[in-house]
């Protein structure tokens, strides 16, 4: 997800397969044993007054989690912070191993399935309905909820929490929108395809994007390409790993071909394949490429780099009048089976949620939807900014049900170990669309079935 990428997170999931993580028990053979729904607690759970220090785990380069600790601290100034950072390929990677021999109290989580069924994350119910959680509206939490030994998410126990809710689309330079003569978003495929074409022609990089090394970039636009072409629903079923769900569709393929066809029209860099994330922005901020496909994570950080100067919409459909998707998920954060102080982790996340400052936070730096109740206020925000914008698009894609996972979280390795190398081949003409999805699917089959 590289310097922040997730794809909430979306979150970008590459946390290592199945069978490695079976494996994953502390030394000596010490396995992490099932984790019980956590008891129904009397009263909701605080920090205490007592010296007590948090360990986290979070990503390099995301301000949202440090913004957030350091405000707490004010607020509660007995609770200090150990805060160990790593790009998010490194995390996932670690995950399994770090959960089962050094637990942290709050870790940024990739896809949570293999975790779950290896009993390394802490059941949260018992803090839901402490905590009211559990009258939030349910959209904001069926993602981070696994049904018993991890087998189905979207329902269940509830075993993460979000630090706000994240949504993906285009953003776009407004200033080489201009000199295409683009006034406003394109509002259907077609006419962003004609965009694409007239930046080329006017020596303008159509698409800045990143696919390199372990974290394929192109998956923002091919899944924004799926929902285009097809239902969102059928996505979200092979996410969930319901049963006979299928990524290899005939919409799928539609939306391949015509990542393909940018590809091959010369859209993206000469060198997207060895382009990472912390690139693809600074060519970005720098003025090099008309749209880049990415989340609004990144809202704050272009409204101070480059203010009035981007734009964001939705994916447009490919007919008009369409519905919208968009990739759209809670940037997760779970607790160790093995966490020293649970009680003040979850305290914490809770207090992410519902007070103002922490919203305030959320929102400015995070550039996202707080969770929370539904009657939560929420922070002002300027007009014509990238954060209004995208918020604003949330709304929309609200009333279209149009909320997608990441089809990097179907499970564990599926990112690493198949889109990120068959997006990878595709762009070196080294893989056809027909067989990427053959391919994607044969492994999400196998990793399924043997995990």
């Amino acid at each position: 997800m590289s310097r922040r990428t997730r794809w909430n997170g979306a979150a970008l999931a590459v946390v290592m397969g199945g069978t490695l993580a079976a494996g994953c028990g502390a030394p000596g053979g010490d396995a992490p044993q099932p984790e019980a729904p956590s008891a129904t607690l009397a009263t909701a759970p605080t920090c205490g007054t007592a010296p007590v220090t948090l360990n986290a785990y979070v990503e390099t380069g995301f301000p949202l989690p440090k913004e957030l600790s350091s405000e707490f601290s004010k607020q509660h100034p007995n609770v200090k912070w150990n805060i160990r950072e790593d790009q998010f390929a490194v995390i996932t990677q670690n995950a399994p191993r770090v959960l089962a021999d050094d637990p942290p109290d709050l870790m940024r989580l990739p896809q949570v399935s293999e975790l779950v069924k290896n009993n390394l994350l802490k059941n949260l119910d018992g803090y839901a309905k402490a905590f009211g959680w559990d009258s939030w509206p349910a959209s904001q939490l069926e993602q981070m909820r696994m049904t018993p030994g991890g087998k189905t998410r979207g329902e269940g126990s509830l075993y993460a929490m979000g630090l706000n809710f994240s949504m993906t689309g285009v953003f776009y330079n407004k200033k080489l929108a201009a000199k295409i003569g683009m006034s406003s978003p394109p509002a259907t495929l077609a006419e962003l395809d004609d965009a694409l074409a007239k930046a080329k022609s006017a020596g303008i990089t159509p698409i800045a994007q990143f696919n390199g090394g372990a974290t394929g970039g192109l998956a923002f636009p091919l899944q924004d390409l799926m929902a285009a072409y097809g239902p969102s629903g059928p996505i979200n079923d092979w996410i969930y790993q319901k049963p006979g769900a299928t990524i290899d569709t005939p919409s799928n393929l539609q939306a391949t071909r015509h990542l393909e066809k940018w590809i091959k029209a010369g859209h993206f860099w000469k060198d997207v394949n060895a382009v990472d994330y912390a690139t693809m922005m600074s060519r970005f901020i720098k003025g090099d490429g008309l749209f880049m496909f990415d989340g609004d994570w990144e809202s704050g950080n272009l409204d101070k780099q480059m203010p009035g100067d981007v734009g964001f919409f939705l994916m447009p459909p490919a007919q008009q009048g369409g519905r919208q998707a968009a990739m759209s998920a809670p940037l997760a954060f779970g607790i160790s089976s093995r966490a020293k102080n649970a009680d003040c982790a979850a305290f914490f996340l809770n207090w992410v949620a519902t007070d103002p400052k922490a919203r305030e936070i959320g929102v400015k730096v995070g550039g996202s939807h707080p969770m929370g109740p539904a009657d939560a206020p929420m922070p002002e925000v300027t007009k014509g900014t990238v954060t209004a914008s995208t918020l604003e698009a949330g709304a929309k894609i609200a009333e279209d049900d149009g909320a997608m996972d990441f089809i990097a979280n179907a499970t564990g390795a599926i990112y690493a170990k198949s889109w990120t190398p068959q997006l990878q081949k595709l762009v070196a003409g080294q893989q056809t669309p027909e067989e990427l999805l053959k391919s994607v699917q044969s492994d999400y089959t196998s990793q399924v079935g043997g995990s």
